[in-house]
């Protein structure tokens, strides 16, 4: 059983040592050390245990050949009882040892997982959006999986078979060569046998698990579009189910012919290494043998060398895999601090303010800006790409500049493209500005907590967007204290709580993936409640009611001008009858200001406002089908 772990142990580091051989450098050691300091107790009581049992797992073989030579002395029942009871002994502590020396591996790997998951967990936290517009989710969450467990090797296996294995396999030496040398010797000539096949093996192997990880990934990346609602709805519409099934087939069975093909060689190679260890015995039994008949060697003496071969060749083989095994384990680090070392775009100062109290004025004075480019947000193997888009930069606002009184209405309006949603995302500082200011209260968003902000500015995006949890769920995101009454006062007045009622489960009906359980208006109504519940003193309005029929978009409308009143508001839209009550309304072009005013004066002036009210109300009675904010 030792040699087919053995073999296993070997062919897997033999696999591994094809996918990365990049060295790793000190800083990497160092930053692995800051990470294992708070479990360093625990490691030097773990490597403590590895010795002990590396001890004790060469005493038996010993004790197994006194046993022998006690019974062929004729020593007597009793040394032979006694030697068996040190042997049971000895095998009882080792399983006690084992245990120990396991749970101290699992405390320690799975401390190990959740200090590095948290640690990138609360970095990506930090990260611009500019970051999770660029990046694959997929290979996010790689990292905090695949890539932390690979790291986590590193100690909870690696370092302590190292250790042991490098302690079994001086003492194991020692003992054969005491008992006789010639014989070890001999034993040894054949571990090339035993380690060669084994990476040569590897690297077929490794192609072999490259080819089905590359298949099994588009798989994945299939399956993930393809079963969500807006893909398996396109697929329906416009796709054609026996292509991607035939498709998915193809690599599905290529997948299946590289399970079988790899199933058969790993078969062979198990079957010759466990042919080279039976060749290792029978030329200690034999030899052995040959030199006990002469009267050279003890009976006793051959049962040892034997049970101690088989615990020689797993330590030599699996610290011929130690390289291997800690340069995988290096580069899992190292992709893990590739995602802690990007500096997020926005940071919050170590002096930064809250927010002063009162009602809240918006500015922005002289405002330009430009989306950063791939290459200062992002990672080439995130976006898994060979080279990152350096382009970007190229400014999308130029100098805009206006002012929002408290309490006060600021409309955007314009052709789409033209900047009005990238205006509406530097004012909670989802960017920042490449020059100008934007504040709130007189204080630069710069200056100001990323709390503070959050508890004063509320969004309402153009997509609604839902978690796959339940209705309070998803409310409670705005305003964890909020009380049962509080939550279905924000139902009632965004005109929800009849349908929140009839659900099965009511509050504690889950959604759906991004709310795909409910309507469209259903959805959008659901994220006004969260900021209705949320009680900030500034509201933006992204488009809020863009998916609302004119029924809903009438009951919200009436509830909107309910949350806005004595609050400023920053309101996006496209249908400019929803704006008429604005205090000041702004059109905006190819990112700049070409024009403001109220309703009135905008029309009065006969420019590109006028333009846009007379395309959408061409027909009569257009302005009457939806009503205005305010």
């Amino acid at each position: 059983m030792d040699m087919e772990v053995t073999a296993w142990t070997s062919l897997h580091s033999a696999m591994n040592a094809q996918k990365d051989r990049r060295p790793f450098t000190r800083a990497t050691l160092r930053r692995i050390a800051a990470f294992a300091r708070p479990h360093r107790g625990r490691i030097g009581r773990f490597l403590l245990l590895s010795v002990v049992t590396a001890l004790l797992a060469v005493a038996t073989p010993v004790l197994a050949g006194g046993v022998v030579d006690a019974i062929v002395r004729g020593d007597g029942t009793g040394t032979v009882t006694r030697l068996a009871l040190l042997i049971a002994l000895i095998a009882v502590c080792e399983a006690g040892l084992g245990l120990l020396t396991r749970w101290l591996s699992a405390t320690l790997g799975e401390g190990l997982i959740l200090d590095l998951r948290t640690a990138v967990f609360d970095h990506v936290q930090r990260m611009p959006v500019a970051f999770f517009t660029r990046t694959r989710t997929g290979a996010l969450v790689s990292r905090l999986n695949n890539d932390v467990i690979g790291a986590q090797r590193a100690f909870s296996n690696t370092l302590s078979g190292v250790v042991s294995n490098l302690v079994t396999l001086l003492l194991t030496l020692a003992v054969m060569l005491t008992i006789s040398w010639q014989i070890t010797l001999l034993a040894l000539v054949l571990l090339p046998v035993f380690v060669v096949p084994a990476r040569r093996m590897g690297s077929r192997m490794a192609s072999l698990q490259r080819e089905a990880a590359g298949h099994n990934a588009t798989m994945g990346t299939q399956m993930t579009e393809r079963f969500s609602a807006p893909g398996a709805t396109l697929i329906k519409l416009f796709g054609r189910p026996s292509d991607e099934s035939a498709a998915f087939a193809a690599r599905a069975g290529r997948v299946r012919d590289i399970g079988i093909r790899t199933a058969m060689l790993q078969s062979t190679f198990i079957t010759a290494l466990t042919l080279v260890s039976a060749l290792a015995l029978a030329l200690v039994y034999g030899l052995g043998g040959y030199y006990a008949l002469r009267g050279s060697l003890e009976p006793g003496a051959v049962v040892a060398l034997a049970l101690l071969l088989t615990r020689l060749y797993a330590p030599l083989t699996a610290l011929a895999g130690a390289r291997v095994e800690v340069m995988s384990a290096m580069v899992s680090f190292e992709r893990v601090f590739e995602i802690l070392d990007l500096k997020p775009l926005i940071a919050e100062k170590p002096d930064a303010r809250r927010v002063p109290d009162g009602p809240v004025s918006v500015e922005f004075d002289g405002v330009s800006f430009g989306y950063p480019s791939a290459d200062k947000v992002s990672l080439a193997s995130l976006e898994e790409v060979a080279t990152l888009d350096s382009r970007g930069g190229t400014r999308v606002l130029h100098d805009v500049s206006f002012t929002a009184a408290p309490g006060r209405m600021i409309a955007l309006v314009g052709s789409s493209g033209a900047g009005k949603s990238t205006i509406a995302q530097l004012l909670p500082r989802l960017y920042d500005t490449d020059a100008g200011t934007v504040r709130l209260n007189g204080v630069d968003v710069r200056d100001l907590t990323a709390d503070s902000i959050r508890e004063t500015l509320g969004m309402v995006t153009q997509d609604g967007h839902l978690f796959h949890e339940s209705v309070r769920a998803n409310l409670l995101l705005a305003r964890p204290d909020a009380t049962e009454d509080d939550i279905w006062d924000a139902l009632r007045r965004s005109r929800l709580d009849g349908l929140v009622a009839s659900l099965p489960d009511g509050l504690d009906t889950v959604v759906g993936e991004r709310g795909y359980r409910l309507s469209g208006g259903e959805r959008q109504r659901l994220t006004i409640a969260r900021l209705l519940l949320a009680r900030q003193r500034v509201v933006i309005l992204d488009e809020a009611t863009a998916h609302l029929d004119s029924t809903s978009e009438a009951a919200v409308q009436e509830a909107l001008a309910e949350a806005l009143e004595g609050r400023t508001a920053v309101v996006i839209a496209h249908r400019l009858s929803t704006v008429r009550a604005a205090d000041l309304i702004l059109v905006v072009e190819d990112g700049r200001i070409v024009e403001r005013g109220t309703h009135e004066e905008l029309l009065s002036i006969g420019g590109r406002y006028e333009e846009l009210y007379r395309t959408q109300f061409e027909r009569p009675g257009r302005e009457e089908e939806a009503r205005p904010v305010g």
